[in-house]
């Protein structure tokens, strides 16, 4: 059976927050595949190395410092991927933060970090890589939500808020832009083994607990790098508006309980 419906060769990406975790992961598989793949970070140094490693694989990668809370600087980061690649045909918004505490003792500054961060970051993306796309034959936007923008996420809500509302904002511009050949489509991952969930647990990364402790098996990033290129490619070219949830399989009799503090 042929597979190549599945290939992101040949396109132009731009990854959001790629220096490490899921973004970093997706970055590299959509670059093993051929894509030509700009990849941002807050800073310079913590990107380059990512980029430097997918030179070495084959892959053609640019890294830029753009902190996606600034317009101006997503605007930047955007053309210069255009100049560099000739075009931007996929986006994924990875970018985003948390830091858990009850409803109560979240301040307003706190509150806006994260929103800013995960909304108002993921906005900015879309504003200007879909600016070009309404332009040039449309492309592909793939958001990143959370299984906490889903359902209840306890000493989340701000998080929580911030992807439930990103889920909705797929929804709207699936509908809104389909007229401009745009696909928007949302992943909602559940816990997986990165180094910002275990600073967020409050653990060192080698403490998570195993996978078999976890009644939904802890997921790798790969998990959602698979989950990413399907949704980059012309197989999913019948998806528009949706949200793929990706949270493991449940297992019968065990539970996973870390002790935040937060009682």
């Amino acid at each position: 059976m042929p597979t190549s419906q599945f290939s992101v060769e040949g396109r132009n990406a731009i990854v959001t927050g790629a220096s490490q975790g899921i973004g970093k992961t997706i970055a590299e598989r959509l670059a093993a595949d051929g894509a030509n793949v700009a990849i941002c970070s807050r800073a310079q140094e913590r990107v380059d190395p990512v980029a430097e490693g997918i030179r070495e694989k084959g892959g053609t990668a640019l890294a830029v410092e753009c902190d996606v809370r600034d317009a101006e600087s997503v605007q930047d980061f955007v053309a210069e991927t255009v100049e560099e690649f000739g075009g931007v045909d996929l986006l994924v918004n990875n970018a985003g933060g948390e830091f858990v505490a009850p409803f109560e003792d979240i301040s307003e500054n706190g509150w806006k970090s994260i929103v800013d961060l995960n909304l108002h970051g993921t906005r900015h993306g879309i504003q200007a890589a879909g600016e070009y796309m309404r332009e040039n034959d449309g492309g592909c936007i793939i958001n990143m939500a959370s299984v906490n923008g889903q359902h209840a996420a306890p000493h989340e809500s701000h998080y929580g808020a911030s992807k439930a509302a990103i889920i909705r904002l797929t929804e709207t511009l699936a509908t809104e832009w389909a007229k401009y050949g745009i696909r928007v489509n949302c992943v909602a991952p559940g816990l997986i083994q990165t180094p910002g969930v275990a600073e967020t647990l409050g653990i060192d990364e080698e403490q998570m607990p195993a996978r078999e402790e976890a009644d939904r098996r802890i997921g790798h990033t790969e998990d959602i790098a698979d989950v990413v290129q399907f949704l980059a490619s012309d197989a999913a070219a019948f998806m528009n508006g949706e949200t793929v949830t990706a949270k493991g399989v449940p297992r019968a009799g065990n539970s996973f309980d870390v002790d935040l503090g937060l009682e």
